[in-house]
């Protein structure tokens, strides 16, 4: 049984009982015991990583790399496998930088997809100007699911990696990774997944998917903004060159030539975000806690129950459209006619309801819709049925008073 009083419990900003936090896949709200294990480092261990010998600063350097076991084991694998950065942005910017002269040449090839946030654009486009390299992009159908069946096609002998989303932040459509990267594995490419979205809401073993980088924020999985995570096989991180250059990451310093320590430290140039990487641990914890086949089906019930109340309203248009919302994750985008979505999401805001409009960083899929932006709810394992009549409710008011 999923006690969802208990879980809301945990959350301190559910005091606020006017709050309808519907805007999950940008990011989720913070459980007392994330805030607690923050607050406990700056009051009491507050201090370096790696560095002082001191009795907090050992303690600090334990919690901190604790939160890296903790993370390991979440995706199952060795902890010299885990880097932390900013979030998923500098994870894929970290393997394109780092990559870009151990792995590319000019005429080199990279596949992404249609579907594709700006973080997993951006980085190839600036790396492809630098190398002279090729972006190639996996079509997207008019249901919003990616032509999976075109890309053997796409692949030649200059194909060096293929990066794609596992789950999209817009649509919530769930790609079929295994299949990617089984087919980049038969023809000797690297795979990078962008697991920003579904690393709350699907089971990411990095063994059994045999991927060769994984990236995510803490803050899409309970953790606190400015840390994520990016997993890497040791064999590649080995040989990759770091990204920054700065303290902690070196073996010797001379007035000559450096070298560099081994991963993970090679690529944690300077101070880390010690505080929000050990509650980002302590967030992993939490979501351990609680999440299995009972909240899986709980989020997916109440998805359903979203679904119904949506097609509802009159003029509105979901996308993908209504027959194919179904196998994907708790993301709903859509317009309604005449309205337009910043309007529509700003008067919602006034009866506390908080939900998302703009291109959502995925501006050539929504050219593929023919359209500059959209609203869109995602919902999370402390959402309610009642805060989804609410909003119903508050939204067929709203298109009153817009129309």
């Amino acid at each position: 049984m999923y006690d969802i009083i208990k879980i809301r419990e945990d959350f301190p900003i559910f005091r606020n009982k006017n709050l309808v936090y519907l805007d999950n896949a940008s990011t989720t709200q913070k459980p007392t015991e994330v805030i607690k294990k923050i607050n406990c480092f700056y009051e009491r261990i507050n201090s370096n990583v790696h560095r002082g010998n001191y009795d907090i600063a050992e303690t600090a350097t334990f919690e901190y790399e604790n939160s890296r076991n903790e993370i390991a084991k979440f995706l199952n694998c060795s902890s010299n496998e885990v880097i932390f950065t900013k979030g998923t942005t500098e994870s894929i910017n970290l393997v394109a930088n780092s990559l870009s002269d151990f792995l590319f040449q000019k005429g080199d090839e990279i596949i992404i997809s249609e579907m594709e946030h700006h973080s997993n654009i951006i980085p190839w486009q600036l790396l492809s100007e630098k190398r002279k390299i090729t972006i190639k992009y996996i079509p997207m159908s008019s249901q919003g699911t990616l032509e999976i069946e075109k890309l053997p096609k796409m692949i030649s002998e200059k194909t060096k990696l293929i990066s794609i989303t596992h789950m999209s932040n817009l649509l919530g459509i769930i790609n079929p990774i295994e299949d990617i990267i089984s087919i980049a594995k038969k023809n000797n490419i690297l795979t990078l997944i962008d697991a920003a979205q579904s690393i709350s809401h699907l089971k990411v073993d990095v063994k059994k998917l045999n991927c060769d980088f994984l990236v995510f924020s803490g803050h899409k999985i309970l953790g606190p903004t400015g840390v994520g995570i990016l997993f890497g096989k040791n064999e590649l991180l080995n040989k990759m060159p770091p990204f920054l250059g700065g303290g902690h990451m070196i073996k010797e310093v001379s007035m000559e030539k450096s070298t560099w320590g081994d991963a993970p430290f090679k690529f944690e140039a300077g101070t880390p975000n010690i505080a929000p990487a050990i509650g980002l641990g302590e967030a992993i914890k939490y979501f351990k806690s609680f999440h299995n086949k009972n909240s899986y089906k709980y989020l997916n019930e109440l998805t359903h129950y979203l679904l119904e109340k949506l097609i509802q309203i009159p003029n509105i248009t979901l996308y993908p459209s209504v027959e194919f919302q179904k196998n994907k994750g708790p993301i709903i985008a859509f317009d309604i006619k005449g309205i337009h979505p910043f309007d529509l999401a700003k008067l919602l805001s006034t009866k506390g309801i908080c939900i998302r409009s703009g291109h959502h960083c995925t501006q050539p899929l929504l050219k593929k819709f023919n359209i500059k932006s959209l609203n869109r709810i995602s919902l999370y394992y402390y959402n309610t049925k009642e805060e989804i009549d609410f909003f119903y409710k508050s939204i067929l008011k709203v298109i009153k008073v817009l129309n």
